[in-house]
């Protein structure tokens, strides 16, 4: 099993980062991940990371966000996949 992280960005409209954070958070997905982690960061930013357990690595077919009303965001949303190659422990061990 592999483990793969789905990467969602977006940016609000100026003013509209909480309204933009609250409809990350209610969003619904396909199926649940491992784990989903929800971020704000400056400039009405707001990023979710969602962890999956794959049997083959990265994959197009795990459930991800889908895109804001386009009156929300300043710009099309961001996305990255990642595939875990190792975590290290405190002091990278």
């Amino acid at each position: 099993m592999s483990t793969v992280a789905l990467m969602w960005e977006a940016r609000a409209v100026p003013g509209r980062g909480n309204e933009l954070l609250e409809w990350a958070r209610s969003r619904v997905l396909a199926q649940e991940p491992v784990r989903r982690e929800v971020f704000r960061a400056p400039q009405d930013r707001v990023l979710v990371i969602t962890w999956w357990e794959t049997p083959g690595g990265v994959s197009d077919d795990l459930p991800e966000l889908p895109e804001p009303e386009a009156d929300l965001i300043t710009r099309a949303v961001h996305r990255w996949r990642f595939e875990s190659v190792g975590a290290e422990g405190p002091g990278g061990s």
